[in-house]
């Protein structure tokens, strides 16, 4: 794992980054006509996320939350939503498993163009009770894939 200090403009843009889907959360609602629904919640924080999916044949065309937390629990809600729209069900599971891999140090993973925005989390991976912050829209959206 590197050990380097961060770049402190690449810091503050991540944290900027994850404040903004926290205060200003993409695709935050009901979904009407949903195919897959999953309540999930970590008893140990009070995160919690209601995860709600349309997919169409492999295809998910919408996903949608509802949930309360820490800003780490519904910034990565509102990131995973956004990277999720027209993506195929082993697309989305391939990158349950890559964001899984970034949260628990892996720096290939934290470089991965593929997590898009979610890259910004890739610090909570030195936090270990936060980790399951960021991933808990990601459990959710396994659980919900596999039912």
């Amino acid at each position: 794992m590197d050990t380097s200090p961060p770049d402190p403009q690449l810091s503050a843009l991540y944290q900027e980054l994850i404040l903004d889907h926290y205060r200003r959360p993409r695709n935050k609602g009901t979904l009407d006509h949903a195919t897959h629904s999953v309540s999930l919640n970590n008893p140990l924080c009070g995160d919690e996320i209601d995860l709600q999916l349309r997919v169409d044949g492999d295809v998910i065309r919408e996903a949608r939350f509802i949930g309360g937390g820490c800003s780490i629990s519904q910034a990565a809600a509102s990131m995973m939503t956004q990277l999720l729209k027209d993506r195929s069900i082993p697309q989305a599971l391939a990158l349950a498993d890559r964001m899984s891999a970034m949260m628990h140090g892996d720096e290939a993973a934290a470089r991965d163009k593929a997590l898009g925005e979610l890259r910004a989390l890739a610090g909570v991976a030195k936090f270990p009770v936060r980790i399951k912050c960021a991933l808990l829209p990601w459990n959710a959206l396994t659980d919900a894939l596999k039912a």
